[in-house]
């Protein structure tokens, strides 16, 4: 289809602002704590609990709304209102403020993302989603290490509100992208004809809870969004307690990990998608689960030794990798339900994902910090032991893209794209 390659670019680079805003905020954490004195379990509310309520909430609604209007122009509405709310984020005098502040982005973020990934489906047939998905996924690794890299300079030269308001005025030249990207037809890129009135948001559901292999995926997705994004998240935080980095330093490293280092390995990982695209989609499945799985292995380490060289060097085996499973999962997800379904279905897997990943994962590490503090001789290390144990759950993860299998010939059948 003309103009699918520029689209995807375009695309990317919004997911890239959008993450690359919600990063940042992870890599001010300490700066934020120290102005409005704040507990981790606070800062575990006001970075993800906040931000997941209202994203998620919103996420249904939204998700269905792009079933049904045009998605470029409602990506367009989504990236004003979160840059909007951003820059109110860096003007928030308390705590109250700066949470309500990320309650808006949460909403504007909501809507960004299933249009997004149903627009791409279009310009792209069953076969190539998969790339297609992976080159997406880059845009975690591009936004996460400007987050970092740029949040952490930002903030040690001009101070943290500074920061914020810079990341929310980036977005302007990007909406003067998405001006130039075609709004496809529907359904075009499938064999399965499109439904003329896209189904309701119980119908879907229904469909996604009968597709045995989807729950899994969806399953397996969420936990590794746990597992994965939520350790991430504090690591700025933990190389500042632990090992004596100041906020540009912690920032400057987790940034070169997750855009430097997580950009080389979702190329390298696009390039094992072409390969898996050719292949039975159980391939896929088993690369989802021994990529979450051996990633454990070192995110786990970096968290429990004491030697910072060897938690740098542990990190770089852990952070660039969490977002690997991105494009084949979201590939998968596209293609084991029918085209009218996948706004709602893409807003139900950022609903449970994000739950997960920003609502349980940072708060949950807080509230674990917290508790674990009184009783260790030095309370700055309880981060790290917190840390250490929530990465076990990438084990849990594997284990539902490896169930996934059984039931995956059927469930593409019914979806129309086997």
């Amino acid at each position: 289809m003309k103009g699918r390659y520029w689209a995807l670019a375009v695309i990317t680079l919004v997911y890239a602002m959008n993450i690359a805003d919600r990063f940042v905020l992870s890599t001010l954490i300490e700066p934020i704590k120290a102005e409005f004195q704040l507990s981790d379990a606070s800062v575990g509310f006001l970075t993800g609990v906040a931000l997941a309520i209202f994203y998620t909430a919103a996420g249904l609604p939204l998700g269905a709304l792009a079933d049904r209007v045009n998605r470029r122009n409602m990506i367009m509405w989504a990236l004003s209102i979160w840059s909007l709310f951003t820059a109110a984020c860096g003007m928030a005098q308390n705590f109250w403020q700066l949470l309500l502040a990320r309650i808006g982005v949460g909403v504007g973020e909501a809507g960004g993302t299933p249009p997004s990934h149903s627009i791409l489906a279009d310009y792209f047939r069953p076969s190539e989603r998969i790339v297609a998905m992976s080159v997406f996924a880059l845009g975690i690794a591009i936004g996460s290490g400007i987050g970092g890299i740029g949040g952490g300079l930002l903030a040690e030269r001009f101070g943290w509100r500074h920061g914020l308001i810079v990341f929310a005025f980036a977005s302007i030249p990007v909406l003067l992208l998405l001006l130039t990207v075609r709004e496809p037809q529907r359904g075009a890129s499938d064999v399965a004809a499109t439904a003329a009135k896209a189904p309701g948001i119980g119908e879907t559901i229904a469909f996604i809870r009968s597709q045995r292999a989807l729950v899994h995926v969806i399953a397996g997705a969420t936990i590794a969004t746990f597992s994965g994004m939520g350790l991430v998240w504090w690591t700025p935080a933990f190389l500042a307690r632990s090992h004596g980095f100041s906020v540009g330093e912690a920032g400057f490293e987790v940034g070169m990990m997750s855009g430097v280092g997580g950009a080389a390995a979702l190329v390298a990982a696009t390039l094992v998608t072409f390969k898996l695209a050719r292949m039975a989609p159980k391939w896929q499945c088993h690369f989802l689960a021994w990529v979450t799985l051996l990633i454990t292995i070192p995110g786990v380490l970096a968290h429990s030794v004491s030697d910072k060289n060897m938690a740098l060097w542990l990190l770089w085996l852990f952070i660039p990798f969490t977002n690997v499973y991105v494009g084949p999962m979201l590939a998968l997800l596209q293609n084991l339900v029918r085209p009218d379904m996948r706004g709602v279905t893409v807003a139900v897997v950022l609903f449970t994902a994000n739950i997960a990943n920003l609502a349980i994962a940072p708060q949950l590490i807080g509230i674990a910090s917290d508790l674990i503090a009184p009783h260790i001789a030095d309370p700055a290390q309880s981060l790290r032991i917190a840390l250490a144990f929530a990465g076990l759950t990438g084990i849990w993860a594997a284990l539902h893209f490896w169930m996934a299998i059984k039931s995956l010939p059927g469930d593409l059948a019914r979806a129309g794209t086997l």
